[in-house]
């Protein structure tokens, strides 16, 4: 009976806890809320204290591993180009302007993420006088010209009816193969015969180099190659000077090339780090559950097997350890060997161990969904790229042919035979998509449905399917609609992207601006010291004139510190110089609260009153200003979050959520640390709050 009523009692005190009680609660939900914003914050530090202390406990210890989010750095920080083009809207219809030039912003949007780069900004600018620009921020961009070129390409609008996919050649397709690339090579001895008596060779390249729309390494520009991408090529010009040629054909898969070797480099990455290449071997232990794993072993036998041959292995038998237990199909032959594997070959905890041990050692255990693995790293180089000049003869395959996949074929309709398009609804109110064609776009359209009725027609820019309707019967006038369950936004997205293809929007590029990667780490550096630097100032201040409260608001200020930054992190705030001094500025402005809140505390203990009395006197009214001015604050930030752009509105950003956060530490976090004191313990020593 009287241990039901403790627990009874224990139950109680933590469904309705003493006062004192809560603060404690609120106090633990704060630590583990820095936990965990400490975790995302310092994720990859983590993790790598993790291995750390897994390899060196033999996987006796094993702490549970973070997901590591990276903090999403701007054009300024990352490195990259910005880029300001000039719309030319003189010949759209002014009531279409603005749709044609969103679809141009849209097209752009695309192209860009082709080309890799991470949160590109790209907006739409109009002055006073109607022009319109659009600037583009590509962060991280390695290659700047095809950048720009791949931009300023007008949007291609196409129309394409269902294919009926050839699955066998016929003997006839086999001829025509042959012949076509017999005469390919004949072509190209010719250019070659050309180039070995002194031809310009710039001048044949642009004459006679037959580049693929879907290869964009193939052009007359200069090019740089690695051995792993065009091996046969690099083969060819490894023993050739700088600016000689081939002196005879290199024969790919794809076709014939005539290479003029121009310069060579250490290929780097995005963050201007050389990229490398590992050999290794590995040895696997499987177990049951692992799709295609023949071992009867269960995951606790498997990792206790290769714990025990971990033990074992050295560079000297590891070979042989392998061969004996990999579970690797063929291991016995191969003895696990990868070859020269690159970031992004292997599986993410596989490659990440490999790239970060050091050379001729053996890992600690890996797990990955194949099983268990150790790894021999065995040499490491860093890789190589060559810049050529190259004229290509293109060979037919018999895929050109044969495409069993293939589902739409091209037609002779495209965005030069469309007037436009807009948003139009129905009697019932449904949105929908009319087309207007010219004339001889209505004759070509007319033919496509007649030929395609019950089928579908798809609707192509850039290369991406953006609508399929169905062909319900034949349509003549040149007026067609585009029905489906669209809303009111998904029809004017559509409406905006056929405008692009169809009211082509020349763009000029009036302005550019690169930022390298050098710089921008150099920016980064001067702001964390300003960072660092400025909450020393602040740190120490406040506990010059404030003593005990003073330190404890600069506790709650490193709270704040850890809640902004992992809030940056979550929630993919680009980061750039504008940004990082709003950061600094929060710094600041979070004192702000706790400076109005210890002078009311100043105050209220003058009076001769009890700390309790004083704390809650003091925190009631320093709201009404701590609440008015930083609302104030919001505000404008709000609007320059809204109506500018880049450096400002990064700035805008980072100080609204500083001050978010500056609110919630002040008036819960401090608050918590100065009611968790001894208060009777304190009033003795009144003296560590305010001067006598």
């Amino acid at each position: 009976m009287t241990e039901q009523n403790e627990e009874q009692n224990i139950l109680e005190k933590f469904l309705h806890p003493s006062k004192r009680g809560r603060l404690w609660q609120i106090f633990a939900g704060i630590i583990i809320l820095v936990v965990l914003s400490g975790l995302v914050d310092v994720g990859k530090q983590y993790n790598q204290l993790t291995d750390q202390i897994a390899e060196k406990t033999n996987n006796t210890i094993q702490l549970p591993k973070t997901k590591e989010i990276p903090f999403n750095l701007g054009l300024d920080l990352q490195g990259g180009t910005h880029l300001t083009y000039k719309a030319d809207v003189s010949d759209i219809p002014e009531k279409r302007r603005e749709s044609a030039v969103q679809g141009v912003r849209d097209v752009i949007e695309k192209r860009v993420n082709v080309l890799g780069v991470g949160e590109p900004d790209i907006r739409v600018n109009k002055s006073r006088q109607g022009s319109y620009r659009i600037a583009a921020e590509l962060a991280g961009v390695k290659d700047i010209e095809q950048a720009i070129k791949k931009i300023g390409e007008t949007p291609l609008l196409e129309f394409k009816e269902e294919a009926n996919p050839k699955k066998e050649l016929t003997e006839e397709d086999k001829q025509n193969i042959k012949d076509y690339n017999q005469k390919a090579k004949e072509n190209a001895e010719k250019v070659l015969g050309k180039v070995l008596s002194g031809g310009n060779f710039q001048a044949l390249t642009e004459e006679y180099d037959e580049k693929r729309p879907s290869e964009d390494t193939l052009s007359t520009k200069a090019v740089w190659i690695t051995k792993r991408d065009q091996g046969k090529i690099v083969n060819a010009i490894s023993d050739l000077d700088t600016g000689e040629t081939t002196s005879d054909l290199v024969e790919t898969d794809k076709g014939y090339v005539l290479a003029k070797y121009l310069d060579q480099r250490i290929a780097k990455n995005t963050n201007d780090e050389p990229v490398k290449e590992i050999k290794a071997n590995h040895l696997l232990i499987c177990y049951q559950g692992v799709k295609g794993c023949q071992n009867n072993l269960s995951r606790d036998e498997a990792y206790q097997k290769i714990k025990k041959l971990r033990q074992r292995a050295n560079p000297d038998n590891f070979s042989d350890l392998v061969k004996e237990n990999s579970s690797e199909p063929g291991s016995g032959v191969t003895a696990g060997q990868l070859g020269w594997i690159r970031k992004g070959d292997m599986v993410e905890p596989f490659e990440k161990t490999v790239f970060n041990q050091e050379t001729g050692t053996i890992s600690y255990v890996v797990e990955t969904k194949f099983g268990y693995h150790l790894i021999h790293k065995q040499e490491e180089r860093k890789i190589k790229e060559f810049q050529i000049l190259e004229i290509y003869i293109d060979k037919m395959q018999e895929s050109d042919l044969l495409q069993p996949n293939k589902k739409w074929e091209n037609t002779k309709l495209s965005g030069k035979y469309l007037a436009g398009s807009s948003v139009n609804f129905s009697r019932t109110g449904t949105p929908h998509v009319s087309l207007d064609f010219n004339n001889k776009g209505g004759k070509i359209f007319e033919k496509i449905t007649r030929k395609n009725v019950g089928k579908k027609v798809g609707i192509f820019l850039d290369g991406e399917l953006i609508s399929a309707p169905n062909v319900n019967e034949a349509i003549a006038g040149g007026k067609a609609v585009i029905e489906g369950k669209f809303t009111v936004d998904e029809a004017k997205k559509l409406a905006q992207r056929l405008n692009a293809g169809a009211l082509p929007v020349p763009i000029e590029l009036v302005s550019q601006k690169t930022v390298g990667a050098s710089l921008g780490q150099k920016s980064i550096d001067n702001s964390l010291q300003a960072s660092i630097i400025g909450l020393a100032l602040v740190a120490i201040f406040i506990i010059i004139i404030y003593r005990l409260s003073g330190l404890l608001s600069v506790l709650s200020l490193i709270v704040y510190g850890i809640l902004v930054l992992a809030v940056f992190k979550l929630f993919a705030v680009t980061l750039t110089l504008g940004s990082l001094a709003g950061f600094v500025v929060s710094i600041g402005m979070a004192v702000d609260a706790n400076v109005l809140i210890f002078e009311r505390l100043k105050e209220e203990l003058h009076r001769d009153k009890t700390l309790e009395q004083a704390v809650s006197q003091a925190f009631k009214r320093a709201w009404p200003s701590i609440r008015d001015g930083n609302i104030s604050t919001l505000i404008t930030c709000f609007i320059l979050m809204q109506f500018t752009t880049s450096i400002v509105r990064g700035f805008a950003i980072t100080l609204f959520v500083g001050i978010l956060i500056s609110m919630f530490t002040a008036i819960v976090v401090t608050r918590n640390f100065i009611n968790l004191m001894p208060s009777t313990w304190l009033e003795k020593r009144i003296k560590l709050l305010i001067k006598s």
